[in-house]
């Protein structure tokens, strides 16, 4: 096992306490998986496959995603989660788009960027689309906002888009890539 490898596995008290607070918050939240049993994702993750999986469901949880099962992918039978906390992750905070827009500035960069903290933990952001389904499962990014997976054709041209939803009402916009405010954060999807 290389150090990259060892780094991306939780030791067996950490993946019995991430598995302890996925399945009481599956639990809690029913309305998000309706017709899906724990039982069945439970399988999922114990297998010894699953490792690097559980790993980035922790990443996401360490940064205050609360990832939670919102689906099953139909082509491959893998469990969807998604970043469920009321608010963009606080973790994932204050940082650009992507590692051009971070480069691109000349001063008060910030640390990071979603897309490179969204690789590295082993997710992706989510689409305008995705985003949207989330909102059907609740109300999200009220007093926060969050970047989505932007289309090529608008970051060619500078531009990244992020969501939040005010007045009950889910809304699109654009910013320049470089942009990050101390309420923007990103959302991550990962199937299992």
């Amino acid at each position: 096992m290389s150090d990259i490898e060892a780094k991306k596995t939780l030791s067996p008290s950490q993946r019995e306490a991430l598995l302890k607070v996925l399945k009481a918050r599956f639990e809690k939240n029913m309305n998000r998986h309706k017709g899906i049993e724990w039982i069945s994702i439970q399988a999922k993750l114990d297998k010894p496959s699953a490792g690097e999986k559980l790993w980035s469901l922790n990443e996401m949880e360490r940064t205050g995603g609360e990832p939670d099962v919102v689906g099953i992918d139909v082509k491959t039978g893998d469990y969807v989660f998604y970043d469920c906390s009321a608010e963009s992750p606080e973790g994932r905070r204050s940082i650009c788009y992507d590692r051009q827009g971070l480069e691109s500035r000349k001063e008060h960069k910030p640390e990071d960027n979603a897309m490179d903290m969204a690789d590295n933990m082993g997710i992706e952001l989510l689409t305008e689309e995705q985003y949207r389904e989330l909102q059907r499962l609740g109300s999200f990014d009220r007093k926060t906002s969050s970047w989505v997976k932007t289309p090529t054709v608008i970051r060619n041209l500078g531009g990244a888009l992020f969501c939040d939803r005010r007045y009950d009402h889910v809304f699109v916009y654009h910013n320049g890539a470089e942009s990050y405010y101390g309420a923007r954060g990103f959302r991550g999807s990962l199937k299992v």
